[in-house]
């Protein structure tokens, strides 16, 4: 099986044409068509369907595409283990949650640019579910993801996550509104009546708010849901709600953060790569210059 075959099907999975295909791999439609019917006769399984003037992978299509990143990758690893003075090269497609490219992909960013301008980062800002499903298609090589200590994320198989840093949060409250600090079931019941604001597009915080909330003895009235934390910052201070915020925030007038204790909440971000794929060189290099710096993983949101 001659692993080009392989880039054309994993290309069309991807693009969903072959003349998308053939424009940006270098070749004829003609070639393109007749290389995956190639392939097809030498695995004995249909690959391909018509839909319309398109055509679409079958489930075994499917099932080859999913091989061939690993056989791909593994290719490509003992190519750089045979030649390890070569210079990694190609785009390494990222998504992740603004806080982890802000902090963790920008500067890794600046010493690609610098050191090793061969490796190139296309990147999208994507909650974790969204990141997840972008992975398992194929659709990037990386996710930077989190989840939280009382909220933790299963990884599928084939899924290999690294740690790279943590975070403490706490409860963001009105400044008029601060209480002395307690545990967090018996902060979170002084607020039982307040309007609590949660992810709009990630359940891991709203699972920690219904947790200690359950642990205090109330169900919290979820009244906003809200992406942006700059957001969340601005609807406290304005006294529409409480919410879970990192609880080293510099001071921002109108809004208080008061740790969370017994139980503490931690945020946990990590990287995710496909197995077999980690050891492409350029997502090698860009993991290692995402690995742990020793800074002690804090979070600030810009206000």
């Amino acid at each position: 099986m001659e692993t080009r075959r392989l880039t054309f099907l994993l290309a069309l999975a991807r693009l969903g044409s072959m003349r998308a295909v053939a424009e940006e791999l270098g070749y004829t439609t003609s070639t393109v068509s007749q290389q995956l019917g190639v392939l097809a006769g030498e695995v004995g399984a249909t690959l391909l369907e018509r839909e319309g003037r398109r055509v679409r992978l079958t489930p075994a299509g499917r099932r080859l595409a999913d091989h061939a990143v690993t056989i791909l990758a593994a290719v490509e690893a003992a190519r750089a283990d045979l030649d390890p003075a070569s210079e990694p090269a190609g785009t390494v497609r990222v998504a992740g949650f603004a806080t982890a490219i802000r902090r963790s992909l920008v500067p890794a960013a600046a010493r690609l640019a610098a050191d090793h301008p061969s490796v190139r980062l296309r990147v999208l800002e994507h909650e974790p579910a969204e990141a997840f499903a972008l992975l398992t298609a194929d659709d990037v090589d990386l996710a930077l993801v989190y989840d939280y200590d009382l909220a933790p994320r299963s990884f599928a198989a084939g899924l290999r996550p690294a740690p790279l840093w943590s975070a403490s949060w706490g409860l963001a409250m009105p400044e008029a509104d601060a209480t002395p600090a307690g545990d967090a079931p018996a902060l979170f019941r002084r607020f039982a009546g307040m309007p609590w604001i949660v992810n709009s597009r990630n359940t891991a915080d709203e699972d920690v708010v219904r947790l200690i909330a359950s642990l205090a003895g109330f169900e919290p009235a979820v009244a906003h849901r809200v992406d942006s934390l700059e957001l969340v910052l601005e609807l406290i201070a304005a006294g529409l709600g409480v919410g879970l915020l990192p609880d080293d925030q510099p001071p921002v007038r109108g809004v208080r953060v008061l740790p969370l204790r017994r139980p503490e909440v931690t945020l946990r971000a990590a990287a995710v790569t496909r197995a077999g794929r980690e050891r492409w060189p350029p997502l090698a290099l860009v993991a290692e210059l995402l690995a742990p710096d020793g800074e002690g993983g804090r979070i600030r949101v810009r206000a």
